[in-house]
């Protein structure tokens, strides 16, 4: 057995920290738009409803790439989708700050979203195959790549485009090219589940069979979360800098919230590992709401507070949704991981358009204060989770 072949019941750290790299990078750069807003809104005079379109169509092209990129990962044994989906990532987003209109701005944006969308359901799959018997805490390692990235590539970016300006983004893409040439030589070739013989609808039959309803619902789930996730990602930035904040405490405001979701995915990852992540689903879900509304409320300082509060709620649940997802259907764990992930997160964000017009209309506060209250919606179809222990 080579040194890149999955083992049976120890974790391969070296192919986990490869595949964590790549989540690292390419979320990296994913994470630069949201905290450059209150720029990109004052340079290109932006509306809010611009910045839920473009929010909006990134999320949509999650919503659509990610579910084919899985499918055609369970099938196909090809390390393109990865490759080229990190490429995409690092080498178009830093494009953004020399955007001279909306529309570039879109297009640039939207094709760095493709890459994001190409590289997460291929690495995520691979993750159980180099796990050993720890999938949950592989999977919250995976995780922790990404929720790092959001947490310090807003950070990096505020400051770098607060020192430099937007028009030098552009040279951030050598970051990214360092990674790109370590992740090439290696990363191993994919292990597909040989269900290229069957089509689009016999795969689902094949891989998800009686378990369809429990992942239609744990994805419902998903969606619900992302759809108040994201509202809060998106918008609070703009709230807080409507508030007197600068762009770089904003974006340190930004990155507690990603911070505090690091440390619950992990903690969230080792849980599901030893108990029922129905009841750690349960929970996280329960204190989201108090959670964002401290977050939402509380004066001056103690804003950092509710973001770490609203970040460690909101953000725990994300991997274990692919972890039930992946245990109840396991030769499809690219796809599962895809509807969990990218369809989930992509259907969630197609709600951003509608959220920047009610807040054009009724105000800004006002939306992100009911939306709050969506997290509640999800405590009874968890309640009726399968018992995956």
């Amino acid at each position: 057995m080579g040194p890149s072949d999955p083992k049976e019941n120890t974790i391969n750290y070296r192919i986990i920290f490869v595949l964590t790299l790549i989540h690292f990078t390419g979320d990296f750069y994913s994470s630069f738009f949201t905290p450059l807003l209150p720029a990109f809104v004052d340079k290109l005079s932006l509306t809010l409803a611009q910045v839920g379109l473009i929010t909006g169509m990134v999320r949509f092209l999650s919503f659509i790439v990610q579910p084919v990129t899985g499918y055609l990962a369970d099938r196909y044994e090809t390390r393109g989708f990865v490759l080229s989906g990190l490429f995409f990532a690092f080498f178009f987003i830093p494009f953004s700050g020399i955007a001279p209109n909306f529309w570039m701005l879109l297009i640039v944006l939207c094709l760095g979203s493709i890459g994001s969308s190409m590289f997460h359901p291929s690495t995520t799959g691979m993750v159980p195959l180099y796990s050993g018997n720890r999938s949950g805490f592989s999977l919250s390692i995976f995780n922790t790549g990404g929720t790092l990235a959001f947490a310090v590539g807003p950070v990096f970016i505020t400051w770098y485009v607060t020192q430099f300006g937007l028009e030098r983004m552009p040279y951030t893409v050598i970051l990214g090219a360092i990674a790109f040439f370590f992740c090439i030589k290696y990363l191993p070739i994919p292990i597909s589940e040989n269900l290229s013989h069957l089509g689009f609808i016999g795969s689902i039959k094949e891989t998800l069979g009686k378990v369809y309803k429990s992942i239609f619902l744990i994805w419902i789930v998903m969606v619900l979360r992302a759809v108040t996730g994201q509202t809060f990602m998106t918008f609070m930035p703009i709230y807080l800098a409507d508030k007197g904040h600068d762009l770089v405490t904003v974006g340190f405001i930004f990155s507690i919230f990603i911070m505090a979701g690091t440390f619950s995915g992990l903690l969230a990852g080792w849980l599901a590992d030893r108990t029922d992540s129905k009841k750690i689903f349960f929970i996280s879900h329960a204190f989201m709401a108090p959670a964002l509304l401290l977050y939402l409320y509380l004066p001056g300082s103690f804003v950092y507070l509710g973001s770490f509060l609203a970040g460690f709620t909101v953000l725990a649940s994300l991997p274990l949704g692919v972890v039930m997802a992946q245990k109840l259907a396991p030769r499809s764990r690219s796809m599962v991981s895809s509807l969990m992930m990218g369809f989930a997160y992509g259907l969630g964000g197609l709600f951003s358009p509608l959220v920047g017009k009610l807040a054009d209309i009724y105000g800004l506060e006002n939306v992100l204060f009911y939306s709050a209250f969506i997290p509640i919606v999800t405590l009874l179809p968890i309640m009726k989770f399968p018992k995956i222990e």
